[in-house]
């Protein structure tokens, strides 16, 4: 990852859709900005809960559907928030239904239900409607319309461009180290409201 003096700010009720080719290192700002990594130089600042989906399921794959997303619901503190995040992601009729049987684009919704589940004020999103047929992709966009209404925040990877209102883009071409030092630089108001 090559990044110089990058600096950005996302306030409540804001989105972010970062950009770049690949393996410039899209997921791994958002594995930073998560706190899963950490920046050679610079700080990151997050003000607020924050919840991660990415193609990785980390759902146990020997529960039913509802029995995974109520174990994480209630690690988040949220007993029961996975009826309605199943519901809202079309995978209540699946409730009974083994994690390991779910198609792919229902193990995304899975994973887009878990993130809705934890009611975390930052949503770091890295590709999410990968595996998605339009109806799920519209209920992605309404869900990221509803959070940000809320004062929610979403950073978002995606190749295909989400379709939300209202976004900042931020090019990680433009922060490029042209001599090859990995180093990362991350610089946020204390303003801000998410971050």
């Amino acid at each position: 990852m090559l990044f110089t003096h990058l600096s950005f700010e996302v306030k409540a009720g804001e989105a972010l859709l970062i950009t770049g080719a690949n393996g410039i290192g899209k997921s791994s700002l958002l594995r930073l900005l998560a706190g899963f990594l950490k920046p050679f130089l610079g700080q990151i600042e997050r003000l607020g809960r924050l919840a991660f989906a990415d193609e990785a399921l980390a759902l146990d794959r020997h529960m039913s559907l509802q029995q995974a997303l109520a174990y994480w619901a209630a690690l988040d503190g949220f007993s029961g928030a996975e009826k309605d995040a199943m519901r809202i992601m079309a995978l209540d009729k699946l409730a009974e239904s083994p994690v390991r049987l779910l198609s792919t684009g229902q193990r995304k919704r899975a994973v887009l239900a878990r993130l809705l589940a934890s009611r975390a004020a930052i949503w770091l999103l890295d590709e999410p409607a990968n595996g998605l047929d339009k109806a799920s992709i519209m209920a992605l966009l309404r869900m990221i319309e509803k959070h940000r209404d809320k004062g929610g925040v979403v950073l978002a990877v995606s190749h295909q461009g989400l379709d939300m209102a209202d976004y900042a883009t931020l090019s990680l071409e433009d922060f490029r180290s042209k001599n090859n030092h990995q180093s990362v630089f991350f610089d946020f108001d204390d303003e801000s409201a998410a971050f």
